[in-house]
């Protein structure tokens, strides 16, 4: 849309901003803004119309009170829906309150809502090899909570969690059970510290790329953001974002870290332990990759070489297990697991029953190590298949990366001139679904980065998946007609 056509009446009884506000509905009306275009910001638009900022802020605000438009913080304003129809019983879009309509970003949702399609290949959403689930004996666990326990797991539940699932992860993690605070997966946890710890404005440091989840909830909660390198993990780098925001927490996910893969060292650790115990900054630890190493296992957690008593350590049983058991936890000081647990009662009063038997008969009969290591052995199989894959079908130095040693993911730098998200959207079209990098910066950047999640896709999906990357690549005349060559690993 050419916006230095717009004009405007001067005598017209309407206020100027309440004239952009109808131009603007009837272009996304009739398509001429269609939903996914990014709006000019207020400034450059006021400034190519010749009228105020506030004329053009309090029409984009009424836009989005209309539900039309979405902002975003660092990324700019985009149509996200058109008007109502004419007869609609009621204007629900203009009724949701802003504080909802800023902190809606659907990210995190588009990552998962397309995994149910059948005709869809998804490298997206981040899951292990359900399909390696040991469901027969899940069902012997639970019809053995409903036959023993039934009084217990099916009446109200304390908030914290059942003693036999509390104390089942203490032992695991030698801890005790009045330190565990189990949840409905760890995105419940992400919420619960953000509305624990956080008031709006205080500076939160997160991984830079990090993990889509967190930054919505840490926005939710009105936290200003800033990233650490999480590749580099330049602790002077990170002294000095310390010294400058004075942040109120650090998040950091230290193994097999989502999107990257990067694993910090036993070294970096403890200069990380001491940084913030040096400057008094809680730690919240991200740990649901660490039991999903190939061979060694990596270095000791935050919370493990944790002397200072800082660290709050998430964890979840979506990564190792199925992510439809909802079942999380989180161990920190008594203190702050009461303060959550008094949070969590009023959103959720108790975490369901059943599964958290079950789980807890699962750890302390050593089944879940077992499931542990064929789990191991079956995504580093499917991590060899997606990299044999990737070099038979795509060219050399189209995607760039390093191998990890576990974790989900494979995080690439995209070459031969592609916009990642742009083929993300061209392969979704063509069946098959990956995420564009831009979604794991907080400062919203344009990234030239994707990552593939290969682990919960057997073998031939893989093959499949990574031939119709291929065909959307070569449909936009990025690839040679000829199959790929080799694909360094670098």
């Amino acid at each position: 849309m050419d916006f230095s056509k717009l004009s405007f009446k001067n005598g017209n009884s309407q206020p100027l901003y309440a004239q952009l506000l109808e131009k603007l509905e009837t272009a996304i009306e009739s398509g001429e803004l269609a939903i996914g275009v990014r709006l000019p910001s207020e400034r450059a638009l006021a400034e190519q119309l010749r009228i105020s900022r506030t004329t053009v802020m309090n029409a984009y605000r009424e836009l989005e009170a209309r539900g039309l438009v979405h902002s975003y913080v660092g990324r700019g304003t985009f149509v996200c829906a058109g008007p109502e129809p004419a007869g609609a019983p009621f204007a629900w879009r203009g009724k949701v309150s802003r504080a909802a309509s800023l902190h809606n970003d659907p990210a995190l949702r588009h990552l998962i809502r397309d995994t149910s399609r059948p005709d869809l290949i998804s490298f997206a959403a981040g899951s292990p090899a359900i399909d390696i689930f040991p469901v027969k004996v899940w069902q012997r666990l639970t019809e053995q909570a409903l036959r023993d326990k039934s009084e217990e797991v099916l009446s109200n539940g304390p908030t914290a969690g059942l003693p036999c699932l509390r104390q089942a992860i203490a032992r695991r993690v030698g801890t005790k059970p009045e330190r565990i605070l189990i949840l409905s997966g760890s995105q419940q946890g992400l919420d619960l510290i953000s509305r624990c710890l956080l008031d709006p404005g205080d500076a939160v440091i997160v991984d830079r790329p990090c993990y889509v989840g967190a930054i919505q909830n840490f926005r939710a909660a009105g936290a200003h953001l800033i990233g650490w390198d999480i590749v580099r993990a330049d602790l002077d780098e990170l002294e000095d974002l310390i010294l400058r925001h004075r942040p109120k927490l650090i998040f950091t996910n230290p193994t097999f870290q989502n999107p990257t893969g990067r694993v910090l060292s036993l070294r970096e650790r403890r200069e990380l332990l001491k940084l913030a115990a040096r400057y008094r900054v809680p730690i919240l630890e991200d740990d649901p990759y660490r039991e999903t190493y190939f061979d060694g296992a990596p270095p000791p957690s935050l919370r493990e070489l944790d002397e200072y008593n800082i660290v709050i350590y998430l964890s979840t049983f979506s990564k190792v297990l199925a992510p439809g058991l909802r079942l999380g936890w989180l161990t920190a000081a008594e203190y702050v697991v009461d303060q959550l647990a008094l949070i969590k009662q009023r959103e959720n009063l108790f975490t369901e029953g059943i599964g958290q038997y079950a789980l807890a008969e699962f750890l302390q009969s050593g089944l879940f190590d077992d499931h542990l290591g064929r789990l191991r052995t079956e995504h580093a199989r499917r991590q060899q298949k997606f990299l044999t894959s990737l070099k038979r079908h795509l060219p050399a130095k189209l995607l760039k990366f390093s191998v990890p040693p576990g974790g989900l993911y494979l995080w690439c730098r995209v070459g031969h001139g592609l916009n990642p998200w742009q083929w993300s959207q061209q392969a979704l079209a063509a069946g098959v679904a990956f995420t564009s990098g831009e979604i794991f910066y907080a400062d919203a950047v344009s990234s030239q980065e994707a990552r593939f999640c290969y682990t919960w896709l057997p073998a031939d999906k893989i093959e499949e998946g990574v031939r119709r990357l291929a065909e959307t690549v070569r449909a936009g005349n990025h690839l040679p007609a000829h199959e790929g060559s080799e694909v360094p690993l670098v």
